[in-house]
């Protein structure tokens, strides 16, 4: 600051010229008389404080995470995720919808009663075309079973089941819903019933299918398509939902964890009308079965609610600004996920120095460029029981990729998602910490930084040295998440002694291109543990395709002055990404990598898609028994 002594009459003459206007006090007849004033040395500063004007202040609203978000403010006020010198230190997190769900048998009190009905057996391919051919293909009259066969006394279920035959089929249109009855009730109210599509009758059983495209999910999207109902009818308290007599069990851990999956809602960053409660009027959920198969089943519904809260956890994270979400808040995260989970889960976060000891070189060139430290995340579950298998899951923990110094042209906005892979691993360990399976010892691992741009950052060509002692030429920067990787499998293989090891990373656009937005790649020699990862994709409806790994193109990871490049040419990087890969684990222990940068965002709903979580968890349930 300036302090400058001048008499009175001089300090009014001063605020008359900063009242004039910006335009007299950067003019040089400003300057001129302010000289007169107080000398030619104050004149500058008279100009530059006349400048000034009061700014807004960066503020947050302190209200909690559910309505908390960004206003501009002229108070002075605390930042509480970041300040100009303080990097955010801690991530809210949002939780899973406070809506209970249960079975019974009564569906009389609810404001809305979503039924159930499978359509006709699935027509075969002859058929089907005979009868597209013929425009003018009769209605048939819908079969009636249980309580729609009840409620259709007057006969407007049959009603509106042949209006809409186009669309649902009478059931046939899995997830499809009927509009809205209001049907008159013994007590002289009204009540509101929708008819939900279950599929063709073959579509009683997810188990035992021939194909995984059609009948694997059946129970998700019918989770889903409930969740969606409870959201579009405002003002419904309690619903129920009531299922047909059933020919198998259906999973009714993914009725519950898609229905809790489609209520999220990230309000961590929005505020006022900006807010949106999903079902915010909604209570409780009571699923009614017309059989008593679902009786042996209950628990199932609540751990499919332990598991969307590991999909809720992974999308959070995907979700998160990179200003709120750095290596430390991160690591945070992975300590309340320990903290949380009953003491079956530990964490352990190794610092810096401690990777340093460990000769990281790879992970620790590509942190050198991110504002806050390194930080190592390993957390360690151990089931119940004799331990049959352990196993490592490695994440992709880049939560910011600019791109380095081969700056990204393209896209820049949407790199926060580049650490989907280390979010859907920590997804899958708070998953795994409150589903408790038993005869597994887990090892969740994610080396967590940014790539960034400064004087420390690598810059193309220089040559790194990962903690197996191989070396690594730079060739391009914005290839940064296998190096990070590198490491991390290192330290899963021989620091941790895993039997086998699975990674998830958002790792190539070339992925993107071969297998689109909803299918991820799986890239690995072990043909079991290809069959374990598919049949965990198939259970939880997370698209997979397993990949060649061809070794020819080993070639072209070829370095001049290093045992390797981290970047083949522009053909085929998905796979020379996935034989990078391969010189950081034993060549005879099974390990795959999963490719999940086209599955890990979706670009319509501007989100997460909390890709992962739920199949790294099944697969992780079934190495125990």
């Amino acid at each position: 600051t300036l302090q400058l002594s001048y008499p009175s009459s001089s300090i009014a003459t001063a605020s008359m010229m900063m009242n004039a206007g910006r335009a007299f006090s950067s003019s040089s007849a400003a300057r001129r008389h302010a000289a007169k004033l107080f000398g030619g040395a104050a004149a500058t500063a008279l100009v530059w404080v006349s400048y000034q004007q009061p700014q807004p202040v960066l503020a947050a609203s302190s209200r909690s995470s559910s309505a908390a978000g960004l206003k501009m403010t002229g108070e002075k006020r605390s930042f509480p995720t970041w300040s100009f010198d303080k990097h955010c230190e801690t991530m809210e997190l949002n939780t899973v919808a406070d809506v209970s769900m249960s079975f019974g048998d009564d569906d009389s009190d609810a404001d809305l009663i979503v039924i159930g009905l499978y359509g006709p057996p699935k027509k075969d391919e002859d058929e089907k075309e005979e009868k597209d051919d013929n425009d003018d293909e009769e209605v048939p009259a819908p079969i009636l079973t249980g309580k729609a066969k009840e409620l259709d006394s007057n006969g407007l279920i049959t009603e509106i089941l042949e209006e809409n035959y186009k669309d649902f089929k009478h059931g046939g249109a899995l997830g499809k819903t009927t509009p809205i009855l209001r049907l008159p009730t013994k007590g002289g109210k009204t009540q509101r019933v929708i008819l939900l599509g279950l599929g063709p009758s073959e579509n009683t059983s997810d188990a035992d299918n021939e194909n995984d495209g059609e009948k694997e999910g059946v129970m998700a999207q019918i989770g889903a398509a409930l969740a969606q109902q409870c959201e579009e009818h405002k003002k419904v308290q309690t619903c129920t939902l009531v299922l047909p007599a059933l020919s198998a069990p259906l999973k009714w851990k993914d009725l519950s964890t898609e229905f809790y999956n489609n209520l999220y809602s990230d309000n961590r960053f929005r505020t006022k009308d900006k807010i949106v409660h999903k079902a915010k009027d909604l209570k409780s959920v009571k699923v009614v079965s017309e059989d008593a198969v679902a009786a042996a089943d209950g628990d199932e519904l609540v751990k499919g609610k332990h598991l969307a809260r590991g999909v809720t956890l992974t999308k959070d994270i995907v979700n998160a600004p990179h200003n709120v979400l750095n290596s430390e808040s991160l690591a945070n995260v992975a300590r309340q996920i320990a903290e949380e989970s009953n003491g079956r889960i530990t964490c352990t976060i190794l610092n810096k120095d401690e990777c340093e000891e460990h000769g990281m070189g790879a992970y620790l060139g590509v942190a050198r460029g991110s504002e806050t430290k390194p930080q190592f995340i390993h957390l360690t579950y151990k089931g119940a029981g004799e331990i049959k298998k352990k196993v490592g899951i490695v994440g992709k923990g880049l939560l910011f990729d600019t791109g380095g110094y081969n700056i990204k042209t393209q896209m820049m906005e949407l790199m926060k998602f580049d650490c989907g892979g280390s979010a859907a691993v920590l997804g899958a360990a708070r998953a795994v910490g409150e589903l408790a399976p038993e005869g597994v010892e887990a090892h969740f691992i994610v080396a967590a930084c940014e790539n960034m741009i400064n004087d420390r950052a690598m810059v193309p060509s220089d040559v790194l040295t990962a903690s197996n002692g191989k070396t690594i030429e730079v060739i391009n920067t914005d290839a940064e998440g296998r190096l990070t990787l590198a490491d991390a499998l290192v330290y899963a293989d021989k620091e941790v002694g895993c039997d086998s090891i699975i990674e998830l990373s958002t790792l190539t656009g070339a992925c993107m291109i071969s297998l689109g937005k909803s299918v991820c790649g799986v890239w690995t020699n072990n043909d079991d543990l290809a069959t374990a990862l598919k049949e965990s994709s198939a259970v939880t409806g997370e698209k997979s395709w397993r990949m060649p790994m061809e070794k020819s193109y080993n070639k072209q990871l070829e370095s001049k002055i290093a045992d390797m490049t981290n970047l083949g040419s522009r053909y085929g990087g998905a796979i020379t990404a996935a034989l990078f890969l391969q010189n950081f684990v034993s060549p005879k222990k099974p390990f795959a990598h999963i490719d999940i940068a086209g599955t890990a965002w979706n670009d319509a709903a501007g989100s997460a898609t909390g890709f992962g979580a739920k199949m790294v968890s099944e697969w992780i349930a079934r190495q125990g028994k």
